[in-house]
């Protein structure tokens, strides 16, 4: 591999060894990877469809229970740039294994929590896994497969946050309400014991192919090439929080849908992000540049939609649609862009990129929800569509080039 094109660091300060190029891709190992996603991301989501039965049960308010989320995005956000740090010294392999294991036990003890610190405890143990897995998966896949396949395999492996993003909520619920809020948490530790199985039998011996540190994060940081893609995550992930956490009552107030409609139309969205996360990758294999554009810029423009057209219920029902498509293709190019940007320090660039995706998501739910306090709902979904704009500006005129 080449070095980045921002200039040679001195290799003392990163104390790294650029890992030889994969010529052969090892294609279980990176399905197994997209089966931890979607364990991962399935027992993130849990909460939200079980959240009345679960404050009943523990004897707390719904907003009380609603803490289990923060608790795991939080953590998640400590975890992802830290990890590669943590665990500097240890085979890849075994790394992911252990995270595996992490979900698995989380799942396992909200399953028996009694109390709602235990449940927290649970959330806790589950954010850790999940930044730690989100901040290494991109250089885990850049091992696996060659160069040129990343983005492939990148969208095998977030073809699990796609599955996931359609079935945990609805499932979730339904076993919820048949069988009970614990054993949806326990058919999810079963998933992630069969998940550890497949890492068992696929992962092959990765090692550590650099020294990570918190130096090493300050010197990846200062890369213009990362700090453009750092941006570009920022605005895409507040424009999409700032805007799509309000659908639900835009659709509600200005096209007037029932709740069987919205629900169908929230549907189409994940659909949409199923296919887009695809096409994504796809297009990323041939120009990167395009595939990082093109993404947000299909977000503002559906946005935009919705603020002119949105009355309509068909062009609001098209324009979340396409928003799904376009939000299912942003990780596939982000991730690759990083670690074609900083191949010798993949996983610190994963991890300052997990780190600022987590903090663009409260700074945009935030920021959205004081603009619709303030101004309506129609002025986050302009906000969405500003930033989102934005960040597909800024990435055609100085994002990726084709060398990188």
């Amino acid at each position: 591999m080449t070095e980045p094109a921002t200039g040679v660091i001195d290799a003392a300060v990163l104390d790294r060894t650029e890992p030889e190029e994969r010529t052969e891709p090892v294609w279980g190992a990176v399905v197994s990877l997209a089966l931890g996603v979607f364990g991962l991301v399935t027992a993130e989501f849990l909460p939200a469809s079980l959240l009345t039965r679960l404050a009943q049960d523990l004897g707390v308010s719904e907003g009380a229970a609603g803490q289990a989320v923060t608790a795991t995005a939080v953590v998640g956000a400590i975890a992802a740039p830290t990890m590669a740090i943590v665990t500097k010294r240890l085979d890849r392999r075994l790394v992911m294994w252990m995270l595996t294991v992490l979900l698995i036990v989380s799942n396992l003890f909200a399953a028996f929590a009694s109390s709602l610190t235990m449940l927290l405890l649970a959330r806790v143990v589950l954010g850790v896994a999940l930044g730690g897995f989100w901040s290494m998966s991109a250089a885990m896949a850049m091992r696996l497969v060659p160069m040129r396949l990343m983005p492939r395999a990148m969208s095998i492996i977030l073809t699990g946050v796609s599955v996931a993003t359609v079935t945990a909520a609805p499932v979730g619920a339904y076993v919820g309400d048949i069988w009970g809020w614990r054993t949806a948490f326990m058919i999810a530790a079963v998933v992630g014991a069969l998940t550890l199985l497949v890492q068992l039998a696929t992962i092959p011996s990765l090692p550590p192919t650099g020294v990570a540190s918190f130096r090493t994060l300050v010197e990846v940081l200062k890369r213009p090439t990362i700090r453009v893609a750092l941006l570009v995550v920022l605005l895409v992930a507040s424009g999409q929080f700032a805007g799509f956490t309000y659908v639900r009552p835009f659709l509600e107030t200005v096209p007037v849908m029932p709740i069987e409609t919205i629900s169908l139309v929230l549907l189409a969205y994940g659909i949409g992000g199923f296919f887009g996360n695809f096409a994504g990758g796809f297009l990323a294999e041939r120009n990167l540049k395009l595939a990082v554009g093109l993404a947000p810029l299909l977000i503002a423009l559906s946005a935009l939609a919705m603020l002119t057209l949105g009355a309509s219920p068909i062009v609001a029902a098209i324009a979340v649609a396409g928003w799904g498509f376009a939000f299912g293709a942003v990780p596939v190019g982000i991730q690759t862009w990083m670690v074609r940007a900083a191949p010798d320090q993949a996983e610190s660039a994963g991890g300052l990129m997990v780190a600022t995706f987590q903090v663009a998501i409260a700074l945009g739910a935030v920021f959205g929800g004081l603009l619709v306090d303030h101004a309506g709902v129609a002025s986050a979904f302009a906000y969405g569509s500003a930033a989102t704009l934005l960040a597909a500006l800024v990435t055609f005129a100085i994002g990726p080039k084709q060398a990188e």
